[in-house]
């Protein structure tokens, strides 16, 4: 490890505590559950319905991909979490990507988007499955006219926005349907919001040890992640371990050239994680409690008693919320 990545990582470590401490000061400030650093998710938001609903449609439909055979839906498959189930999603002429597709649930909340994030809008981050080779492999112009031959598609956009179908607009339904995709009133948002009868005492004790341990340390703030990067292999080496290195294990590097990004990611929201094994950007993690034990032993540096793991996955599950979109 050189002495640049060194310092990145202890520096990573003191901004986790950074977020840690903001994270309990809005809490604070929204005058629920003031020593957590965990907050509630909003119950509503705010979105055009119109919008939405062509969103929604646009997600679903085919139309996108360059031989209609891949949409949105595809890799984040809304009924059972937002993703796929997949290692790795698979594109058009079956192509396999390179990491692990996130849910879309909640992804309003992140502050970048996509693991090395890359893009710094929901808008922005459109335009990448739509036109990666691996994924829907379309360029915007064939996608402008392939909607512009559909009557119905013509009349709603021409309905909603004064300069009809083009890209911008397009993106613009398919955020405004992703903005609705949130995840309210979880079992443990119940708990922190007063109903001490929401979590069973196996299940806060699961809260307690995520706190103990320093889970909240990066997983925190309403969306439980999704607001900083991390180092991948903070006190263990994850990828020597694992070997093969790609070019998508390199992280925030790739974006930024900086070697203190080596390996960094954005760290994932845990909201739906109860939902959407595998797990980690390579999706190298098959359970829930897999990837808890490659938490102790690459960012904490430490072992646990089974039972310990057990409970903080026991937690973990209490943070899936409702929405429409998620089958019961």
């Amino acid at each position: 490890m050189t002495a640049t990545h060194s310092l990145y990582r202890r520096a990573a470590a003191s901004l986790a505590l950074l977020w840690l401490a903001i994270g309990a000061l809005m809490v604070l400030a929204a005058g629920v559950g003031a020593e957590e650093p965990i907050l509630p998710i909003p119950k509503q938001v705010d979105v055009d319905p119109a919008k939405a609903a062509l969103g929604r449609d646009l997600f679903h439909d085919t139309i996108l991909s360059k031989d209609g055979t891949v949409s949105c839906a595809s890799c984040h498959d809304l009924a059972s979490g937002g993703d796929d189930g997949r290692r790795v999603s698979v594109g058009v002429d079956d192509k396999p990507g390179m990491v692990n597709a996130p849910t879309v649930f909640n992804a309003a909340m992140n502050f970048k988007q996509f693991w090395d994030g890359r893009a710094d809008t929901l808008e922005d981050q459109i335009d990448g499955p739509v036109q990666s080779p691996f994924e829907m492999g379309s360029v915007w112009p064939e996608v402008v006219a392939k909607l512009y031959r559909d009557d119905e598609y013509r009349t709603r956009f021409e309905r909603l926005y004064p300069d009809g179908i083009n890209r911008k607009n397009i993106k613009n339904a398919i955020v405004e349907f992703m903005n609705s995709l949130s995840t309210p009133n979880s079992r443990f948002d119940r708990w922190l919001e007063g109903d001490k009868t929401a979590l069973n005492a196996r299940e806060l004790r699961g809260y307690e040890l995520f706190k103990d341990y320093g889970c909240a340390s990066c997983h925190q703030g309403a969306n439980v992640g999704g607001n900083m990067f991390q180092v991948f292999g903070v006190l263990n080496d994850y990828f020597k371990k694992r070997g093969d290195i790609t070019e998508a294990d390199l992280g925030r590097y790739a974006i930024t050239g900086n070697d203190e990004d080596r390996h960094a990611f954005k760290v994932p929201s845990l909201r739906l994680a109860a939902l959407t094994a595998p797990y980690l950007h390579d999706g190298s993690a098959a359970t829930l409690r897999d990837a808890v034990d490659a938490m102790f032993e690459f960012q904490l540096g430490r072992e646990a008693p089974d039972e310990d793991k057990e409970a903080i996955v026991a937690f973990i599950k209490t943070l899936v919320g409702e929405s429409k979109e998620l089958s019961p």
